[in-house]
């Protein structure tokens, strides 16, 4: 588990740290690729904890936060770091729709 401070967050209060649980590095996928492997990847944690996903593809820093909002997952902050990186801390709020 890493802590990363926010220094702008959405959901999150500055000041808190986002207790990561796990961490998805799909750089070098493209959409669909990144919100299939992410989904599947939040699959795998518990309600509460907190996945990091690393993207590098533009679009996905928009749409994979987007898809994760639409499944009932609480997106807590999206952070560029790089010319073309991107982390997004996704809290699990919910259990796969059956």
């Amino acid at each position: 588990m890493k802590n990363v401070d926010p220094k702008s967050a959405m959901g999150v209060s500055v000041g808190d740290v986002i207790k990561v649980d796990r961490t998805l590095d799909i750089k070098g996928q493209v959409c669909p690729y990144t919100f299939v492997r992410s989904k599947l990847a939040i699959e795998k944690i518990n309600i509460g904890e907190v996945l990091e996903i690393v993207v590098d593809h533009e679009p996905a820093s928009i749409n994979v936060p987007k898809s994760m909002e639409n499944e009932g997952q609480k997106v807590l902050k999206i952070e560029k770091t790089g010319e073309k990186e991107w982390h997004i801390f996704v809290r699990k709020d919910k259990e796969k729709k059956k």
